[in-house]
């Protein structure tokens, strides 16, 4: 059998090599395949990775609550992470945390508000800049590293608003003498008591741009709007062995405090990713189907290409079975040059994926995510392809007539 095999890949080594023009173009056809499918799944791992290590830099004692949605997921998600309005019909209110923060172990509990507004300084205007809306609590929970001034406290949390490190810039051109200068909301006048240090977190599972984002405490932010709506509640526990029961207390102090309404999640762990890596992977998996229909189309190559070789190489299958080949043999030849094909163009695709996901990440934040089980999808892709668009070509080589390929001449 062995020896078989080896026969098998020596015929097919010197058919590609008799056409190496067209087989390139063929494997060109696979790799890029399955150079999408490497780029995707790496893309979405560091994604993952990205926003699981944040919550593994707050603490596993993180948990979070948010307004649950009667849509289907995917709209759901989506509307989360792409509209300003999309928590109107939120259940949560601003009370809510403060109801959390009276249970046992609870340490910290801070709700979340994020609206878009203009935001007017003495030098620059300007518009659609996304407003956190929190309480004292928040940087207990998320450590935001502050550059100049400080976070809000109870002695400067009315009026006052705290600047990402990008937005101050764009403000005022300088972050270093932000710290005592106003800002105009909507009429509304705001001290900057703040201004943060670069963050570049444009991931994370809060959903904000900490650079060009504006802090202010919650209250002031339903004053100047009028309609502030919870996007979620961050409560962070005194110990991760309270998580469950402080879970579980949380549902019934919420449901009961809302008259047995049920609308909202309590998460932790894992859980807490979503929206931001739920919503990549749902654009993953569409550009997955895109990836999957090139692969597809290369697969569509492979069995061209073998067509032709068939038709090419008849009086070669009549010498064959002349000689003693079986039907089986003639099959499994033309099967193996198929797979052969395949799988160079899944090792070039392979290595064509990771070159540019390493182009990407030096554009991005997201850094090349390399594992067997990605490498081991690619080749376990390539062979299924060879084998599906391969096995007509080579039952049509096996079935000809011994007699009628020897006849045949090119």
């Amino acid at each position: 059998m062995a020896m078989l095999l080896r026969t098998h890949f020596k015929l097919a080594r010197t058919s590609i090599k008799e056409n190496r023009g067209r087989s390139f173009l063929t494997c060109l056809g696979i790799a890029i395949g399955v150079a999408s499918i490497i780029l995707i799944l790496s893309l979405t791992g560091s994604v993952s990775n990205l926003v699981e290590s944040e919550v593994d830099e707050i603490g596993a004692d993180l948990m979070v609550v948010r307004p649950s949605s009667t849509k289907d997921s995917v709209t759901s998600i989506v509307e989360e992470l792409t509209s300003a309005n999309s928590f109107q019909k939120s259940s949560l209110a601003i009370s809510d945390a403060d109801t959390i923060k009276k249970i046992d172990n609870v340490t910290a509990a801070a709700p979340i508000a994020i609206g878009t507004n203009t935001v007017v300084s003495e030098k620059n205007t300007f518009e659609s800049v996304p407003i956190l809306g929190t309480n004292l609590d928040y940087i207990k929970i998320e450590p935001l590293p502050i550059r100049y001034g400080a976070f809000l406290t109870e002695t400067n949390e009315e009026n006052s608003i705290v600047l990402g490190h990008t937005l101050s810039l764009a403000l005022f051109n300088t972050i270093n003498s932000t710290v005592g200068k106003m800002v105009t909301i909507m009429g509304e006048k705001f001290m900057v008591v703040g201004v943060l240090d670069k963050i570049d977190k444009t991931i994370n599972f809060d959903n904000i741009d900490y650079d060009n984002a504006a802090i202010m405490n919650i209250e002031s932010l339903d004053k100047i709007t009028g309609s502030t709506q919870i996007q979620q509640i961050n409560v962070k526990a005194a110990n991760t062995d309270s998580l469950q029961t402080i879970k579980e207390q949380a549902t019934t102090v919420l449901t009961e405090s809302k008259h047995g309404d049920t609308n909202f999640t309590v998460a932790y762990g894992d859980e807490i990713t979503h929206p931001a890596g739920s919503l990549f992977s749902i654009v993953s998996g569409m550009l997955a189907i895109v990836a999957g229909i090139s692969l597809i189309v290369g697969g569509i190559g492979v069995m061209n290409i073998m067509l032709v070789s068939v038709s090419e190489r008849t009086h070669e299958i009549g010498v064959r079975k002349a000689v003693g080949a079986s039907s089986r043999n003639i099959l499994i030849q033309f099967l193996f040059e198929a797979l052969i094909l395949s799988v160079l163009g899944g090792v070039f695709g392979l290595i064509l994926g990771y070159v540019l996901a390493f182009l990407l990440s030096t554009i991005t934040p997201f850094s090349p995510y390399i594992s067997w089980e990605i490498i081991a999808v690619s080749f376990l892709t390539t062979l299924v392809i060879g084998i599906i668009f391969g096995i007509y070509p080579a039952l049509k080589a096996a079935s000809k007539d011994s007699i009628d390929s020897l006849k045949h001449y090119r």
